[in-house]
């Protein structure tokens, strides 16, 4: 007698992207160089020709197009003595809603004696129901200068995108000659609509940049700074060993208005240097 057989279902994961990309950069007699560079599936590194300044300029470009649940790309940079870089990104990174797990992002940075270093990456945008984590090192030395740029929006404010729900983990470790001088934990999961009206947030903003400046020169911009800010957002002033440190958090009811102040205080903090051109693209 025949019998009757069931047909079986395979059961398939979702195909996970991964990433990883290093740069060390080294000096030369006319501007900073690569001195090794490493990539590896879908994070990339490009180095367009720039007729400005003696800076490196490096492009971070993450092919798969955005992040979700279990994705994963860690960046690792590293400036050689009395070098200058500037590191962006092709444009904004966005993580996108998540069917399970959470995309995670490492960043670490290095940096020699005498060296600056410019963080310039575009905002990273977070869609309805993202799971997103990220933890952030720098090391650096006492002589050397640090611009650090990070920007987030909670949805396209123009496509009448909320972001109801998800969750976003942001940890940050700096520390200047072994020693840890800025630190911060920063973490929404749940009804983040909700949280981002409070006062006590963002109140009612969707979009946030916070810059960190380490030079002996940071002080002397800290008035500049707070007149650029105006009324979204604030700036101080730390000492720290040999230099000084000015912190600004900015908010903006999208990223238009985010940019409109964030552009000229890049300026101000790089010293009038412009922005990388992949910002107006």
């Amino acid at each position: 007698m025949l019998q009757k057989v069931q047909p079986q279902h395979a059961s398939f994961s979702a195909q996970r992207s991964r990433g990883s990309a290093r740069l060390t950069i080294k000096s030369s007699l006319v501007k900073s160089r690569i001195e090794n560079l490493f990539q590896d599936g879908c994070a990339r590194i490009r180095i367009p020709k720039t007729h400005t300044g003696v800076a490196l300029e490096a492009v971070m470009i993450n092919t798969a197009g955005g992040m979700t649940g279990g994705d994963h790309i860690d960046w690792h940079f590293e400036t050689g003595d009395n070098t200058s870089a500037i590191i962006t990104t092709q444009a904004c990174e966005r993580i996108y809603k998540s069917t399970g797990g959470t995309a995670r992002t490492d960043v670490k940075i290095k940096l020699h004696n005498g060296s600056s270093f410019a963080w310039l990456p575009q905002e990273t945008i977070l869609f309805d129901q993202s799971r997103f984590s990220r933890d952030i090192s720098v090391d650096m030395a006492a002589s050397s200068k640090l611009l650090f740029v990070e920007s987030v929006v909670f949805g396209r404010a123009m496509m009448d995108e909320t972001v109801e729900e998800g969750s976003l983990q942001d940890r940050w470790q700096f520390c200047c000659d072994g020693q840890l001088f800025h630190a911060e934990h920063f973490k929404l999961s749940g009804q983040i609509n909700e949280q981002l009206k409070q006062p006590s947030i963002a109140n009612d903003h969707i979009a946030m940049a916070t810059l960190v400046l380490v030079s002996p020169t940071a002080e002397a911009k800290l008035a500049q700074a707070r007149d650029l800010i105006g009324e979204c957002g604030g700036a101080s002033h730390f000492e720290i060993a040999k230099t000084g440190k000015l912190l600004a958090r900015v908010l903006g009811k999208d990223s238009y208005e985010l940019r409109k102040t964030l552009i000229p205080l890049i300026a101000l903090l790089n010293d009038g240097a412009t922005l990388p051109k992949c910002w107006s693209l």
